[in-house]
């Protein structure tokens, strides 16, 4: 019992302690999340009931980056296969208890409501690169089977929701992981290689509205008011802000409801309205600066556990960002994938915050003695 009280008593002083978080990252974030409630309070037409529900998680969101970040990497390590092992018991609960728009995404627990396939997002790279940190690399055939196994467990779960954008970025957390283990072009390609031949079976067991959502990416136009709406609006949203936009709630195809979820998936389109190309740029630089800090904290990290972990991090939010910005301009399906830190949504937001916390752990412990 002493011994006990006794952990939890320097656990609290670490928290207490002098913050050792990296300093660009954080002022990127910050700056990310304001512009994202500037973004936001145009797209809602200052509804500041969504505004202030938004701000709320962002504040909880870098409350809890704060405390894990104060969390060294070795404890993260540990915690893995318990963390992975409860996210994926939450999923199975979401198919037996779950509530959403047309899918079984979220489970309400009386004071609050969450999705938990945001969860997998973080752990199942951290699983992953827990149970390869302790094998040899390159992983062997085995060892990359049952990484394989550990990513589709939570990804087929999810797709059963049914939530096909938020399976494949699962997936794509974990293949990041396998790819930063050092994976050779060749197993990468034989990977490929039968995902390719598989897809015609996932053809045939993906849902209708799935199946229209692929095939209006070759054709918005063949359904222009029914699953061709989303893709062709926006469009039309990004092409008539020009260079400079039409300026703050002055786009016609949010503020005139043409745009459909102008505050959620596709309030990229909206940034692309109302301030045009150097809005899109500005946005699009700090994403990268993000990313491009992210990707050099993983090359500074002290063991294999932190480099793949902190990689793979990096490398899925820069997917984030580039499936959103496909989807708004029709180069990819509309797969429900919302821009981080700027779209509407309180568990999104929350996790990846949480994964940064995980990458300022990471910074914060790069050198050995730490």
């Amino acid at each position: 019992m002493n011994h006990s009280v006794l952990r939890i008593e320097v656990f609290l002083r670490r928290l207490l302690t002098r913050p050792r978080l990296d300093v660009p990252l954080l002022i990127a974030l910050l700056l990310l999340a304001g512009m994202g409630l500037f973004f936001l309070s145009s797209a809602a037409d200052l509804a500041w009931r969504t505004i202030g529900a938004q701000a709320a998680r962002f504040v909880l969101g870098f409350m809890l980056l704060y405390v894990v970040s104060r969390i060294s990497p070795t404890q993260f390590r540990h915690w893995s296969p318990a963390l992975y092992v409860l996210s994926v018991v939450l999923l199975v609960l979401v198919l037996l208890l779950g509530e959403g728009r047309g899918a079984d995404r979220w489970l309400n627990l009386g004071i609050v409501r969450f999705q938990p396939s945001e969860l997998l997002k973080l752990t199942t790279p951290m699983m992953a690169a827990w149970y390869l940190a302790q094998r040899p690399l390159p992983p062997s055939w085995r060892d990359l089977g049952v990484v394989l196994l550990l990513i589709a467990l939570p990804a087929g779960l999810i797709a059963l929701q049914p939530d096909l954008g938020t399976a494949l970025l699962v997936v794509a957390a974990g293949a990041f992981v396998l790819f930063l283990a050092g994976l050779s072009l060749r197993r990468i390609g034989l990977i490929l290689g039968v995902v390719l031949l598989m897809l015609p079976v996932a053809w045939h067991f993906m849902h209708d509205y799935q199946r229209e959502r692929v095939l209006t990416l070759f054709n918005p136009e063949s359904d222009p008011l029914g699953t061709g709406w989303h893709v062709i609006q926006s469009e039309i949203a990004v092409g008539s802000g020009g260079v400079l936009g039409k300026g703050f709630m002055r786009g016609t195809q949010a503020q005139l409801q043409f745009l459909p979820e102008h505050t959620t998936d596709f309030i990229y389109a909206v940034v692309g309205e109302e301030f045009g190309l150097v809005g899109v740029l500005l946005l699009l630089a700090l994403y990268l600066f993000i990313i491009g800090r992210s990707l050099w904290i993983a090359v500074n990290a002290r063991d294999t556990y932190a480099r793949l972990l902190s990689g793979a991090l990096a490398m899925s939010f820069f997917v984030y960002v580039m499936v959103n910005g496909g989807m708004i301009t029709g180069l990819l399906p509309v797969v429900g994938v919302p821009l981080p830190l700027v779209s509407y949504g309180g568990t999104s937001a929350v996790s990846l915050l949480t994964g940064f916390g995980v990458l300022m752990s990471i910074h914060a412990h790069r050198k050995l003695n730490q």
